[in-house]
């Protein structure tokens, strides 16, 4: 916030995916890569305005994964999880792989850069991975797409079962106050899943193909995206909204009551949204993206080498 504004500005990857939160820790899936940055408050302490920005976070490393097609992305105990959608599988990462195969559905029989079921979403639970949404149950290259209007289910990972099938291009499966959410997107649809039933509640629908889900407290946070209809053509919400009826942006609903309580839209060219994240205790965050002049001119060194440095005076970066 600034005064009775909302300060937004934009940071350009090359198709940014999954955004994952840690402490001081943020790591972003893009094409080819991942990205891992890390809050230095020292350098925030020195941005302008003075006494604005409360984390800085600077790139630190990057891991060149290929074209996997990186969808979510969540830590657990500092160990990056990743949902690897052109293999099929999750996946995590060391310094000499391009990716590290952990799990796949069990109806896809192997490895093969064929996006088998879409594999979009990762859900943890009691702080382990729990649950990934799939587009379709299927085996074959592409094969989701074929079902994609009411294919998609959310899977139990330890088990590999279907806790709930016949859901329209799930993504984003949250465990939040004992329940198991899941944004139906190609219903623009926030839902609530029984788990003992399988079946999803509409909690809210939306303007949107809905995209990324955080919570604070009792209210969501959801991304919602207009939509191609190249590729999201058949689904119900392109035939319950036309193309100018459908938002792009980030919708805020009271899980209580499922009224919108709040919206942030974009309408120039931001048309996709796919994360959506929640900085816990932070109100002012700065990115730099590597190339960048901040990310360039400004330099963190251990503690014990801050009485070795000789340096003039200079304005801060």
């Amino acid at each position: 916030a600034r005064g009775e504004e909302l300060n937004t500005h934009f940071r350009s990857f090359p198709n940014p995916m999954g955004l994952a939160p840690g402490r001081r820790r943020l790591v972003l899936g893009t094409r080819h890569m991942l990205w891992d940055f890390r809050d230095q408050p020292a350098v925030a302490a020195k941005l302008d305005p003075p006494g604005t920005h409360d984390a800085c976070y600077l790139p630190r490393t990057a891991h060149v994964t290929g074209d996997i097609r990186i969808h979510e992305l969540v830590l657990v105990d500092d160990e990056l999880w990743a949902a690897n959608t052109r293999f099929s599988c999750l996946s995590t990462f060391d310094a000499s792989t391009s990716f590290v195969p952990r799990w796949r559905p069990p109806f896809v029989s192997g490895l093969a850069p064929e996006d088998r079921c879409h594999l979009n979403g990762i859900g943890t639970r009691a702080g382990a991975i729990r649950y990934v949404t799939v587009l379709g149950l299927s085996n074959e290259a592409d094969g989701w797409r074929e079902g994609k209007a009411d294919g998609g289910a959310v899977l139990d990972v330890p088990s590999g079962d279907v806790v709930a099938g016949g859901l329209s291009m799930p993504h984003s499966p949250r465990w939040h106050e004992g329940r198991l959410w899941v944004l139906e997107s190609g219903r623009g649809r926030l839902s609530v899943i029984d788990e003992t039933t399988g079946v999803a509640e509409a909690v809210a629908e939306l303007p949107g193909f809905t995209r990324g889900l955080a919570f604070a407290g009792p209210y969501a946070l959801i991304g919602l995206s207009q939509v191609r209809e190249s590729l999201f053509g058949g689904i119900p919400l392109t035939d319950r909204l036309g193309v100018d009826e459908r938002r792009c942006g980030v919708w805020v609903v009271d899980t209580r009551s499922g009224a919108t309580v709040g919206l942030l839209q974009f309408q120039g060219s931001v048309q996709e949204i796919f994360d959506v994240q929640v900085l816990h205790g932070v109100r002012w965050p700065e990115l730099a993206e590597p190339g960048a002049a901040l990310a360039d001119g400004a330099f963190v060194v251990p503690d014990e080498a801050v009485a070795e440095l000789e340096l003039s005076e200079q304005p801060a970066p």
